[in-house]
C-alpha cells in the first residue's frame, strides 16, 4: 500500500498548478510583492501540500477538464478565464486549494514585510492583540455542557 504522503505531483500537475497560483495571487510591482508562482513560494506550496494534496489534484483535474487538458499551453486570456471559472466554484476542493496557496504565500518574508509585519514566528515574542468585546462570548458561555463528564469534575 502506498502512503499518500509519498505521492508527488506529476510534471504536468506542477506546471498547471504554477500557472494557476500565478492567477490566484499575481505579483504586484505597486506593492512590491511576488506572485504565488514565485519560485520560492511555489516550492513551499508543493512541499507543504500534505493533507490538501488530493484536493489540489482534484482541482487541477477539474481545470484540465475545463481546458481539454491544455491549461498550461493556453494563451494568457484563455488561461485566466479558465482559472477564474475554476475559482468561482465552491466546495472543499477549492477551499483546500486556497488554503494550500495562501498559507505558503503569507509565510514568505517578502510578503510579510510588504503587509507591514515583521517576518518572524508568532512566538516567543507574541503579537499584540487589541482588546475586543468580551461580551461576544456570552452566547458560548451560556450554552449547556456539550461533553460527557467522565470523572465527575466538570461544571
Amino acid at each position: 500500500m502506498t502512503d499518500d504522503l509519498e505521492i508527488e505531483l506529476t510534471a504536468t500537475e506542477r506546471r498547471d498548478l504554477r500557472r494557476l497560483v500565478g492567477f490566484m495571487v499575481p505579483a504586484s510591482a505597486e506593492y512590491g510583492v511576488p506572485g504565488a508562482d514565485d519560485e520560492t513560494i511555489f516550492a513551499d506550496i508543493v512541499r507543504s501540500l500534505g493533507r490538501d494534496e488530493n484536493d489540489v489534484r482534484n482541482a487541477l483535474a477539474m481545470l484540465r477538464d475545463m481546458t481539454d487538458g491544455d491549461f498550461a499551453d493556453l494563451d494568457d486570456a484563455k488561461a485566466e478565464a479558465a482559472a477564474m471559472l475554476l475559482l468561482s466554484h465552491e466546495g472543499p476542493v477549492l477551499i483546500a486549494l486556497g488554503r494550500a496557496v495562501l498559507q505558503c504565500y503569507y509565510r514568505d518574508d517578502r510578503v510579510m514585510r510588504a503587509v507591514g509585519r515583521e517576518p518572524r514566528p508568532p512566538f516567543p515574542l507574541g503579537h499584540v492583540l487589541e482588546q475586543g468585546d468580551w461580551s461576544l462570548l456570552d452566547a458560548v458561555r451560556g450554552r449547556p455542557r456539550m461533553w460527557r463528564d467522565v470523572d465527575g469534575g466538570g461544571r
